[in-house]
């Protein structure tokens, strides 16, 4: 992401200005930041995950969204571009432009956003209270990092290495395995 010089904008004028911009932009807290292209393994494993998710989701009568749809972290005073998005809330169908009830947040890391990926828009997620679950999925090793909110309220991390191991995503009881999540990929250096 990088920041573009811009006067403070309010959440209904960044709705405003995104609708008519070419390019995607996310939202803290008044400031705008252009988001980067994807790479070829970013972009493969989203798709993979979609893929494997979306029977599953459809069964539970929940909605997929990939990469185009905003999440709104009203406390935060944020909108998010996540990679992949889950939501089971009816609440979320009463807007076009953004989920503010999510279940499931996915984020496939990228070097330049990992840190912040980690780190404070982890933080701002978790302001969210229907978020159940925070999924880092890597591009440079197999590796797939769930955060589950347990019912104490503390996050639980579990990370799976190992091509064969069964990854669980408690959320939305989706179960598979780490090499399906990365066929077809071809990690970055």
């Amino acid at each position: 992401m990088s920041t573009q010089p811009s006067p403070q904008l309010s959440p209904q004028d960044y709705l405003q200005w995104e609708a008519q911009s070419g390019v995607k932009h996310e939202y803290i807290n008044g400031q705008v930041y252009a988001m980067a292209g994807a790479s070829d393994a970013h972009v493969t494993l989203a798709l993979n995950l979609a893929t494997l998710l979306r029977p599953t989701l459809r069964q539970r009568g929940c909605r997929l969204y990939i990469s185009d749809m905003k999440v709104r972290l009203e406390q935060r005073n944020c909108f998010y571009y996540p990679d992949l998005l889950v939501t089971c809330d009816p609440r979320d169908q009463q807007a076009p432009l953004y989920k503010s009830f999510p279940c499931l947040v996915i984020e496939v890391l990228s070097p330049s956003t990992e840190a912040f990926d980690r780190g404070d828009k982890f933080l701002d997620y978790q302001s969210l209270e229907t978020l159940k679950e925070y999924v880092l999925v890597n591009t440079r090793q197999q590796r797939l990092e769930t955060f589950h909110r347990s019912t104490a309220g503390l996050w639980v991390w579990q990370a799976y290495t190992s091509p064969d191991s069964p990854v669980e995503l408690k959320s939305i009881g989706w179960q598979g395995h780490l090499s399906d999540i990365y066929e077809d990929v071809i990690l970055e250096d």
